[in-house]
C-alpha cells in the first residue's frame, strides 16, 4: 500500500470509520467531512497522519482536514477505498440529514452563508490561477518590450493570447452561477444557463440603438460612461455588460433556489425534468434582467466606488487596513466578498487597487512560515520542516495561504501577533511609497505570488512592500519563536525521542503508563548521584495526567508526570538545577538538572490567559535554584474566579531519553515529597 493510500486509510479510521461519514468533498486545500457524530473523530490522531497539515472542527458535525496541495490525491485515495463507494456524493436522504445536522450549530446559518460564497469560487481557483499566470507572463514580455501588452493595435497572435485569459474573467458569472447552484442543490446547468442568457450576442445587441430601435443610450459627461435602456414587454430594462460580474450570479442563484425548490414541490417527480427547468427559466431570466442584474451591478459598483474613494482620500488608512484585516477574514471565508470586489473593479474601472495591499498580507503570511521553517531546520524538527516547506512553496509560487494558515499559523497562537507586524510594516511601506501614484494598481486578477509581481504597477513599490512584510514577519518569528514554552519543550522532547529511534523502556507512554509504587518513590529520594526523584512542587492531592484535565499533558507529549490539586499558594522547585524557562505570565517553569533531567512545572490549565494576574514570580530565567526554593506564589482564588483549573502539572519532558520514569500513584503529599521516580538518568 502506498503512503497516500495508508494516510487515506488512517484518515477514514480516525474520523470514526466510513459509517460515521455523511458526505465528503474537497476544496483547494481541505477535505470537507460531514459526519454523523463529530465526537467520534480523533482530531489528535488525524493531526498526526502523514500528509495532514491540520484539523479544523466546525459546527454541525462538520470537520475539515487540511492537506494543502496534496488534497486531490488524498481525496482520490480515500474514494478509491472499497467501503467509500458513493460517499463522495450524498444521497437525497443524506442531504436532508446534512441540513438537520447543520441546524444544530449555534451559528450554522452564518457558516452556511460564507460557505455559499466560498464554495461558489473554490472550484474555479485553478483556472483563475492559470489565467493570472498567463497575464503575468505577458506582463513580463511587455516589460522586456517584446510585445506592447496594452496596445490597441496588437497582432492577431496577441489578441488570441488575450482571449486565453479573458475567457476566464468574462465568463466568470456563468462559472459562479454553476457552482452556486450546485451548492444550493439546484441543477447547476440551470444556474449557468440563466446567467448565460444575459451574455449572449442577442442580449448584447440590445445595447446598440442602430440594431434595436427601442433602445436609448445616455452619456454621463462627468464619469465618461454610457448607459442604455430598452423597452421589453413594454417595460424599461437597464442594459448592462455582465461579463466579469460576480454579485449578480450570487444573488440570482439565491432567488432561483426558492423558485426551483418551490416548483419541485408543485410538480410530480415524473414531470419535474421538463417543467421545473422550463418555469425556472421563464421566471428567472426576466427577473434577473429587469431586477437582480441592475441591482447587483449597482451594489458592486457602489461598494467599489466607496473603496476607491477611501483609496484616493485616505490612502494611508486603506493601505494599512487591508493587510491588517485579511489575516482575520481568510480563515473565516470572509475574504471572498473582497475578492469579488477586485473582479468588479477590473470590470468597471479597468483596474484594481485592493490586490496590492492584499499582497502585503500574503507575503507577511509566507514570511511567518519561512520563520517557522528556519526554526524547524535549526532544531531538526522533521515534521514541522516538511509542513512549513510545503506551505511556503504553495504560497510563494501559487499565492495560496491556506496551507500556512491551517497547517501552522492557527495552531500556534504566538504567530499571529508577529505576522501582523509584517502586515503593518508592509502596509506602511506601500502607503508611503505609493502615495504619489494613487496606490498600487493591477489590470488583472492575480494570485499574489512571486510569479505575478510583474502585473502590479508601480512594480518596484509592490516588490519592496511585500519584501518588507516578508522579512519583518520572518525575523519576528526567528527572534521570538512561534511556540509557548510548553509547546517548545514538547517539540524538543519529540525530536529527542525521534533521534533516539525507539520508545523509552516499559512504563513510559500515555495510556500505558506504569505507576511507581510507594516504595519505589520513597526509595528514590535516598539514592545518591544522578537525579532519581522529582519532588512535589506544592502540597496537595496527586492525580494522574489522564485525570488532570489537559489533553496535551494527558497525551504524554510533554513527558511522564503527575498533576497535583494544590492545597497551598507557594510553588516550590521540585529539583535542583538551572531555570531554562520562566514564562512571563508566571504559570510555567522549565528546570534542567546538572545530570540532564528536564522538568516542567505548569501552574493551572490555560492560566497563560491571565497574563500574570495573581502570579508573584520569585525567580528569573538562567537562575540557579535548589530543590525547595520558591518559584512563584499564586492566588488560586483569582485563578478559580477567572474560570481556570488550579491543577499544577509537572512532567519530565525528556522522559523518552531517560531509562524509566514512573509517576507516583494518587495520594496526599507535602511539598518536596517525591512524586516521580527516575530509575536511570544517564544521558
Amino acid at each position: 500500500m502506498t503512503s497516500t493510500a495508508t494516510s487515506a486509510r488512517s484518515i477514514i479510521d480516525n474520523v470514526g470509520g466510513v459509517e460515521n461519514i455523511r458526505s465528503l468533498t474537497h476544496c483547494a486545500t481541505r477535505l470537507r467531512f460531514e459526519l454523523v457524530d463529530a465526537g467520534k473523530a480523533d482530531t489528535q490522531a488525524l493531526d498526526g497522519v502523514d500528509g495532514v497539515l491540520g484539523v479544523v472542527p466546525q459546527s454541525g458535525d462538520r470537520l475539515q482536514v487540511i492537506c494543502g496541495g496534496g488534497v486531490e490525491s488524498m481525496f482520490s485515495a480515500i474514494n478509491a477505498l472499497p467501503e467509500m463507494v458513493n460517499k463522495g456524493q450524498p444521497t437525497d436522504a443524506e442531504i436532508k440529514a446534512q441540513a438537520r445536522s447543520k441546524a444544530r450549530g449555534r451559528f450554522s446559518w452564518l457558516d452556511n452563508f460564507f460557505e455559499y460564497l466560498s464554495d461558489s469560487f473554490r472550484p474555479i481557483l485553478g483556472v483563475l490561477l492559470g489565467a493570472s499566470l498567463i497575464i503575468a507572463t505577458t506582463a513580463v514580455l511587455d516589460a522586456l518590450h517584446i510585445v506592447d501588452f496594452r496596445a490597441a493595435d496588437k497582432s492577431a497572435t496577441w489578441v488570441f493570447v488575450d482571449a486565453m485569459w479573458r475567457a476566464v474573467f468574462y465568463f466568470l458569472p456563468i462559472m459562479v452561477a454553476y457552482n452556486a447552484a450546485k451548492k444550493l442543490r439546484i441543477d447547476p446547468w440551470l444556474g449557468g444557463t440563466i446567467m448565460a442568457a444575459l451574455m449572449t450576442p442577442n442580449f448584447i445587441s440590445l445595447s446598440d440603438p442602430n440594431v434595436v430601435s427601442e433602445t436609448t443610450c445616455t452619456t454621463n459627461e462627468t464619469l465618461g460612461t454610457t448607459s442604455c435602456t430598452s423597452n421589453i414587454f413594454g417595460l424599461p430594462m437597464q442594459l448592462n455588460d455582465y461579463g466579469g460580474q460576480v454579485f449578480v450570479p450570487l444573488m440570482m442563484v439565491a432567488v432561483l433556489a426558492l423558485v426551483f425548490h418551490g416548483l419541485k414541490k408543485i410538480f410530480p417527480a415524473s414531470a419535474q425534468m421538463v417543467f421545473v427547468p422550463f418555469f425556472s427559466m421563464l421566471v428567472m431570466i426576466p427577473v434577473t434582467a429587469f431586477l437582480i442584474g441592475p441591482l447587483g451591478v449597482w451594489m458592486g459598483t457602489g461598494i467599489g466606488s466607496g473603496l476607491a474613494w477611501m483609496n484616493t482620500n485616505a490612502p494611508f488608512v486603506f493601505a494599512i487596513l487591508i493587510p491588517m484585516l485579511y489575516p482575520f477574514l481568510v480563515p473565516l471565508g470572509l475574504h471572498w466578498p473582497l475578492n469579488a470586489l477586485m473582479l468588479i473593479n477590473i470590470q468597471t474601472l479597468g483596474y484594481d487597487f485592493i490586490q496590492g495591499p492584499m499582497g502585503v498580507w500574503n507575503f507577511a503570511c509566507f514570511g511567518a512560515t519561512a520563520g517557522v521553517l528556519v526554526i524547524s531546520l535549526r532544531e531538526r524538527d522533521l515534521r514541522m520542516r516538511q509542513t512549513a516547506f510545503g506551505a511556503l512553496a504553495a504560497g510563494l509560487f501559487g499565492g495560496i495561504s491556506e496551507p500556512s494558515l491551517y497547517g501552522i499559523h492557527l495552531r500556534f497562537k504566538r504567530i499571529y501577533p508577529r505576522m501582523l507586524l509584517g502586515c503593518f510594516a508592509g502596509g506602511l511601506t506601500i502607503a508611503f511609497l505609493s502615495a504619489p501614484f494613487n496606490g498600487v494598481q493591477t489590470h488583472a486578477f492575480a494570485f499574489t505570488s512571486l510569479l505575478t509581481i510583474s502585473v502590479f504597477n508601480p512594480m518596484w513599490i509592490y516588490g519592496v512592500s511585500i519584501a518588507v512584510a516578508f522579512i519583518v514577519a520572518m525575523t519576528a518569528i526567528i527572534l521570538t519563536d512561534y511556540r509557548t514554552p510548553e509547546e517548545r519543550e514538547a517539540a524538543r522532547a519529540a525530536v529527542s525521542a525521534n533521534a533516539e529511534g525507539t520508545d523509552a523502556a516499559a512504563g513510559v507512554g500515555a495510556g500505558g503508563t506504569t505507576l511507581a509504587t510507594e516504595e519505589e518513590v520513597a526509595g528514590a529520594e535516598h539514592a545518591a548521584g544522578a537525579t532519581t526523584a522529582v519532588g512535589a512542587p506544592v502540597a496537595g492531592e496527586v492525580v494522574t495526567l489522564a485525570d488532570a484535565g489537559d489533553a496535551v499533558f494527558a497525551s504524554g507529549a510533554l513527558g511522564e508526570g503527575v498533576g497535583i490539586i494544590p492545597a497551598e499558594s507557594a510553588i516550590l522547585a521540585p529539583v535542583s538545577g538551572t531555570l531554562r524557562t520562566v514564562a512571563k505570565s508566571g504559570h510555567a517553569f522549565g528546570i534542567k538538572t546538572d545530570d540532564g533531567v528536564e522538568v516542567l512545572v505548569h501552574v493551572g490549565i490555560d492560566t497563560v490567559k491571565m497574563d500574570g494576574a495573581g502570579f508573584d514570580v520569585a525567580v528569573a530565567k538562567g537562575q540557579r535554584i535548589e530543590a525547595g526554593d520558591l518559584l512563584v506564589t499564586v492566588d488560586f482564588d483569582a485563578v478559580t474566579a477567572a474560570g481556570y483549573a488550579t491543577t499544577v502539572l509537572m512532567t519530565v519532558t525528556n522522559s523518552k531519553a531517560l531509562g524509566t520514569v514512573k509517576p507516583g500513584a494518587p495520594a496526599s503529599v507535602n511539598a518536596g515529597d517525591p512524586v516521580i521516580a527516575i530509575e536511570s538518568a544517564a544521558l
